[in-house]
C-alpha cells in the first residue's frame, strides 16, 4: 500500500488490531506517570481503541511503580492483560523493559498482548534473556511498529505471534479535537529532546536558522513520577497544581478548558480504571496541541512530535534520534506524505527547511 495520507496509516493500524479480537475486560499496564506528551498519546490512542472499538472495560490500570498483584486479581481475575505501547522494549529504558519481563514471567495463566513497540539492544546478552522470558509465554503477541523491530522480533521471540503495526496515536486521528485550530505565527519550532536518544549531530547552533525556538514538550516541567525525593514531588505536586488551575499558564489554561468543556471526553472514561489519571493524560494531549499549533514549520527529534504533525496536519522535518526508531518508523510508514521529510544531517536541515517553509506560506 503506497501511503500518502495520516488516515492511510491509521488503517494501516486498525487492520493490525484485527488480530486481537475481543477483550470484554482486561487491565491495562505501564500508564506513563512522567509528563512525555508522545506516551500520553500512545495511552489514550489506545485506551480509545480499547473502549470504543472494542468495546473492553478496562478494569485495571497501573504504572511500573504502583502495580498491585492483589489489585489485578480482584479487579480483572484471569482476563487478559495488555501491555502499552512506545519505545522502551530493550535495554535503553531498563526499569520499563524489567517490568515487563516480570509480568509476562508471573501471569502464564492468561494472554498478554504488547501494542506497537520499537525494539533496541545494545546488549545481546539483554535480548537473550528477554527472548527466553518471552518465548516461554504460551500466548503472548507482540505488535512492533517498524520494519526493523519487525525483524529482530521474528528472529528473536519465535513463540510469540509477531505483528507490524503503526504506533496506536494514530487511532486519535480525526477524534474530535484533535485539529490545528489557530492561525500559526511564522516562527519555526525546533521540538529537541536532550535525554539519552539526542542524536547529537544535529544540535540547534549548527543549524543556522532565523526564528528558531528551541523547546522540548513544554509539559516537561511537570514531574509525575514516583521515584523522586519527596522535597521534589512536593514541588513538582505543586506546580502541577498551580499547572491544572492555570495559574502558570493562563493562555494555556483557558484553551484547555475551552477543549475540555467543548469535547467532553470526560464522560469516556467513568467506566474506566483510575478516571482522574485519564483526564492528567488528556490536559497532557492537549497541552502538546496547544504548543504545536503556534507554529508554521516545525522540526522535532522525537518520534511523536512527527506523529503530533501528521496527526494535525503541521508541515514538518524530522530528524534522527540515537538509534534506529525514528529513521526506521519513517521509512516505514510515513516517507511518501509529502508534507513531512526527514534529514539525516544539519546540511540536509538547512536545505529541506526553507522548502517546507515556503511551500507552507504560499
Amino acid at each position: 500500500m503506497n501511503i500518502s495520507q495520516p488516515k492511510q496509516i491509521t488503517q494501516q493500524l486498525h487492520a493490525a488490531l484485527t488480530t486481537i479480537g475481543t477483550l470484554e475486560k482486561c487491565a491495562f499496564l505501564d500508564y506513563p506517570n512522567y509528563p512525555n506528551i508522545g506516551d500520553h498519546l500512545i495511552w489514550l490512542g489506545a485506551l480509545f481503541y480499547l473502549t470504543d472499538v472494542l468495546q473492553t472495560q478496562v478494569s485495571y490500570t497501573a504504572n511500573i511503580n504502583n502495580f498491585s498483584d492483589e489489585l489485578l486479581k480482584q479487579k480483572v481475575g484471569k482476563n487478559p492483560i495488555i501491555l502499552n505501547g512506545g519505545g522502551n522494549l530493550g535495554d535503553l529504558w531498563l526499569p520499563y523493559q524489567k517490568f515487563r519481563e516480570k509480568i509476562i514471567s508471573h501471569y502464564q495463566d492468561r494472554p498478554i498482548i504488547i501494542l506497537p513497540q520499537s525494539i533496541y539492544f545494545a546488549k545481546q546478552t539483554n535480548l537473550t534473556k528477554a527472548a527466553k522470558i518471552f518465548n516461554s509465554h504460551p500466548n503472548l503477541t507482540i505488535f512492533v511498529r517498524d520494519n526493523y523491530s519487525y525483524q529482530i522480533a521474528s528472529k528473536n521471540f519465535n513463540n510469540c505471534q509477531v505483528i507490524k503495526a503503526p504506533d496506536m496515536a494514530f487511532n486519535l486521528l480525526k477524534l474530535p479535537g484533535i485539529i490545528r485550530d489557530c492561525q500559526p505565527n511564522k516562527s519555526i519550532l525546533y521540538h529537541y529532546r536532550q535525554d539519552r536518544e539526542l542524536d547529537e549531530k544535529i544540535s540547534p547552533a549548527s543549524l543556522n536558522i532565523p526564528n528558531l525556538i528551541v523547546k522540548d514538550w513544554q509539559a516537561f516541567h511537570l514531574v509525575l513520577g514516583n521515584s523522586q525525593p519527596p522535597f521534589l514531588k512536593k514541588i513538582a505536586y505543586l506546580y502541577r497544581e498551580f499547572w491544572q488551575k492555570g495559574i502558570l499558564t493562563p493562555d494555556e489554561f483557558l484553551s484547555r478548558r475551552k477543549w475540555l468543556n467543548k469535547y467532553r471526553y470526560k464522560r469516556k472514561f467513568s467506566q474506566v480504571d483510575n478516571p482522574e489519571l485519564q483526564q492528567l493524560s488528556l490536559s497532557l494531549l492537549h497541552a502538546g496541541i496547544y504548543q504545536f499549533q503556534q507554529y508554521q514549520v516545525i522540526l522535532t527529534n522525537r518520534l511523536h512530535g512527527h506523529i503530533l504533525c501528521l496527526l494535525l496536519g503541521i508541515p514538518h522535518l524530522f530528524l534522527p534520534n540515537s538509534y534506529h526508531k525514528n529513521e526506521s518508523f519513517y521509512q516505514t510508514w510515513s516517507k511518501n506524505i509529502n508534507w513531512c521529510h526527514f534529514a539525516k544531517n544539519s546540511q540536509e536541515v538547512r536545505v529541506k527547511i526553507r522548502e517546507i517553509f515556503h511551500s507552507s506560506i504560499n
